[in-house]
């Protein structure tokens, strides 16, 4: 049986600023446009929605993160506070070859580091940093 991955969902308020954090991480906008209708509904459970979508991938082109603003129905619940204990989807973590650097553009646009950045043995070093929104991502730089 082959599995893949396709992409993980972020549901954002400001999807022009998710675009650019995104961008400014290293990620390649693959295209923008409206999911709407009955037959999206019919997927969500919603019934007839509009959603506006953004698909972002990684440069090796493995990874696709899909960012959602929706327009109708309105979002229900907010659980971008939640700590990094909290039951559900939390956060999505992303290797970089450079952890330094990748934080200080990240801060340069509003992302926030959450703890510290921290060192796992000799394998890597870590951190969880919030974006727009209070989005929660990791950073992982593997170490030699």
């Amino acid at each position: 049986m082959a599995l893949r991955m396709d992409n993980m969902g972020i549901v954002v308020d400001d999807l022009d600023e998710a675009v650019a954090f995104f961008e400014i991480l290293g990620m390649e906008l693959e295209g923008r446009g409206m999911v709407e209708g009955e037959w999206a509904g019919r997927v969500t459970g919603l019934g007839d929605q509009q959603v506006e979508i953004a698909m972002l991938r990684t440069p090796d082109g493995h990874g696709k993160l899909e960012l959602s603003r929706f327009l109708s129905p309105a979002v229900v619940s907010d659980h971008r506070g939640a700590q990094v204990n909290a039951l559900g989807y939390l956060r999505v973590m992303f290797a970089v070859d450079d952890l330094d650097s990748t934080l200080a553009r990240l801060s340069a646009v509003g992302g926030v580091l959450v703890g510290d950045v921290v060192r796992f043995e000799d394998a890597y070093r870590l951190c969880y940093l919030r974006g727009p929104g209070s989005l929660l991502i990791g950073l992982a730089e593997e170490l030699g």
